[in-house]
């Protein structure tokens, strides 16, 4: 074999050589987790199961009238929950029990005696009505319901001809905060449902959901 075929043979195998070393493929795989997370929800409903509004469009002084304010957690998160009442005030003059006449001075219209249920967190006023928040003592599970804050409040024994004709509204708005996160240190659950009601009222200034001031 000449010198010029060795070269060309030589060549040729490189070439082979190359060619099959192109054709390797490496045994490779892949693989990814994806972990997916599903936000939870509060959600609660306010409701007054003895309350019928049309029952009370002629109430007279000193009667006590139905009313049952209480939350339904209707969310997929525990959570603590509040009641706020806001109740009507007026410079008016009240019959004692007796029947004797009291002095005319700014009071409640209407009066009412929470549950042991509940604890009271604050008593504001608010223009011409007093407003009190309260706290349900448990952590209110998905699905259940609060026993009422109280079952029905009174109006005050006023003197007649003082408010005849006006209509009287008493307000209730009820808020639900998730647990989790919110309740600070608190070693008891009122401790915590106070903590976590703070940061709601800092959290909701100017807000739909702030609380009445």
């Amino acid at each position: 074999m000449n010198r010029n075929l060795k070269k060309a043979a030589v060549l040729a195998g490189i070439l082979g050589f190359a060619a099959l070393g192109g054709t390797v493929a490496y045994f490779t795989d892949y693989d990814q987790a994806v972990n997916e997370f599903t936000v939870g929800k509060v959600d609660i409903e306010l409701l007054e199961p003895e309350w019928d509004p049309e029952d009370h469009t002629d109430i007279e002084p000193g009667r006590d009238i139905p009313k049952d304010p209480q939350i339904s957690n209707t969310g997929v998160n525990e959570a603590f929950v509040y009641l706020e009442i806001s109740v009507p005030m007026a410079d008016v003059a009240a019959a004692d029990q007796d029947g004797s006449r009291l002095d005319k001075k700014m009071q409640e219209l209407f009066s009412f005696r929470p549950g042991e249920e509940w604890t009271n967190l604050s008593v504001t006023e608010s223009g011409s009505s007093r407003v009190y928040v309260y706290a349900y003592n448990g952590i209110l599970k998905p699905g259940e319901t609060t026993e009422p804050l109280f079952e029905s409040i009174q109006f005050l024994n006023i003197i007649e001809g003082q408010l005849d004709g006006q209509t009287l509204n008493v307000p209730v708005r009820a808020y639900g905060i998730q647990i989790a996160y919110t309740g600070g240190d608190g070693d008891t659950v009122q401790e915590q449902a106070k903590s976590a009601y703070e940061k709601y009222v800092n959290q909701n200034v100017d807000q739909e959901g702030r609380v009445t001031v």
